[in-house]
């Protein structure tokens, strides 16, 4: 097990690698790239920064999190801060529980989308009792109560095999013994992620995870929900229930395949922008709710918390002059606009074809799903572009497909960058501050990538404030 969580650890990134150096051109030089009069942020980098006119040259990142990596449903985050420190979205499980007008829900109890007490298939929570001893074992069958990081681990390979047992056809690990394929854990039933904000399980054709802790039971309830409602089939992955286990909450996905991180020319842009396209306009008021407000300014909140507190010995004075650029909404502060259903962190590891390895593709985790501005979920390419990371035909191609599928983020002609500066400044902070972080508690320098976005935030720093609203 040990083995596999440090494999696992191993494979996780921040930020893109530099592209290659020496191939000129600006990401977006020519208005066509962009469709409007400007051609990228006031902080995109010169001819001197390295920035590829073609395709996204070999290495460029798929994933930000292991799981993702892996192909698993809902991985969780880099974003999340083991400490706890940064500002949490919805307060305590219970209050939130409340608040959403499900009540407080007790150990195995069903929470709807809908009236309180109504049940949907795919959501399953347990009540948060962040002090309190684990409650009784749920019944005869059912896995053991994790006590440890070890009994966690167990509850969800418990978890996973009992759902992909109920599944049409044999499971895997029948056609696996037949083979006369050892059947240990950690082989069977890999650990994809093992990480303070989620760990994740996969038995067969079926991921388990354990959501963070402190997660709300009434937030993950409406997302699970939208999740699972028709009117979001075919864009994001639905889950599989019902399942909930003490302290932590769990949901089961099916397995996907993800994108390869060693075929960056087949990366899906295009596919992603249409999904993000349809995600953007579908109608909230058609769907399960009180829906949760989206998370990614709370998480880029968390990531400027965590290099604080990791206190590197320079260049966060950059960053946190960056950050000061920023309205107070889009730093987490105040509640944001609340104008169409968001992903919340959007990158290609949040995408895996399904059914696997051939199926179309499909956005998964929806752990920061929410209301709130879509410009948001095109900050992380647009950012990677504005650094240089990104290649202009890349961006073009995500742009171009997102506009074409009416996608309601940024206009449908002319400069996409007045709706996406804020989104993009932000991201690229949030990366610059996790770069620093993680860099910092490693002891390394940082590597030509993180250097790149961390000299974006250098010229941020030099513009004026962003404007206070959001996407109109």
């Amino acid at each position: 097990m040990d083995g596999a969580r440090a494999r696992a650890r191993s494979t996780e990134r921040t930020t893109p690698p530099r592209p290659e150096a020496g191939r000129g051109g600006d990401p977006g030089e020519s208005p066509t790239e962009t469709g409007g009069e400007r051609s990228g942020p006031g902080y995109r980098p010169g001819e001197a920064a390295g920035a590829v006119a073609g395709r996204t040259p070999a290495g460029v990142p798929v994933a930000e999190s292991t799981a993702e990596t892996d192909g698993t449903a809902g991985g969780p985050s880099d974003d999340a801060v083991a400490d706890g420190t940064g500002v949490r979205a919805g307060g305590t499980g219970a209050d939130a529980a409340a608040a959403a007008g499900h009540g407080g829900a007790g150990a195995g109890e069903v929470l709807g989308p809908g009236p309180r007490g109504t049940a949907h298939p795919g959501v399953v929570a347990a009540r948060q009792h962040a002090n309190t001893a684990f409650p009784a074992s749920l019944g005869p069958g059912a896995p053991p109560v994790p006590h440890t990081a070890e009994d966690l681990v167990t509850a969800l390979r418990g978890h996973a095999r009992a759902a992909a047992h109920r599944l049409d056809g044999p499971c895997s690990c029948a056609r696996r013994a037949g083979a006369g394929i050892p059947r240990s854990p950690d082989v069977a039933e890999p650990v994809l992620a093992d990480r303070p904000d989620g760990t994740v399980v996969r038995h067969g054709d079926v991921v388990a995870k354990a959501h963070a802790p402190g997660t709300p039971p009434a937030d993950l309830a409406a997302r699970l929900a939208v999740a699972a409602h028709p009117a979001l089939a075919g864009v994001l992955l639905p889950p599989l229930g019902p399942l909930t286990h003490g302290l932590r909450l769990v949901s089961c996905w099916p397995h996907g395949s993800p994108v390869d991180p060693h075929a960056p020319e087949l990366a899906p842009w295009e596919e992603a922008a249409v999904l993000l396209a349809r995600l953007h306009t579908a109608d909230p008021l058609a769907l399960p709710g009180p829906l949760p407000p989206m998370r990614g300014p709370v998480k880029a909140a968390r990531a400027v918390a965590r290099m604080r507190a990791a206190a590197p010995p320079r260049g966060s004075g950059l960053v946190l002059r960056a950050w000061a650029t920023l309205p107070p909404w889009a730093r987490g502060e105040t509640p944001g606009p609340a104008l169409a259903l968001c992903h919340g962190d959007l990158h290609l590891g949040q995408l895996v074809r399904h059914p696997a390895p051939r199926g179309p593709w499909r956005l998964i985790d929806i752990d920061d799903l929410g209301l709130g501005d879509p410009a948001w979920d095109l900050a992380r390419p647009a950012a990677w572009h504005g650094c240089g990371l990104l290649s202009a035909a890349d961006w073009s191609t995500f742009l171009g497909a997102y506009r074409a599928a009416g996608g309601s983020a940024v206009p449908g002609r002319g400069d996409p960058w007045v709706r996406l500066d804020i989104p993009a400044r932000a991201l690229t902070v949030q990366t610059a501050a996790l770069a620093l972080a993680k860099a910092t508690e490693a002891g390394r320098t940082l590597d030509d990538a993180e250097t790149a976005v961390l000299d974006a935030c250098a010229r941020i720093a030099r513009l004026p404030p962003a404007e206070a609203g959001g996407n109109p």
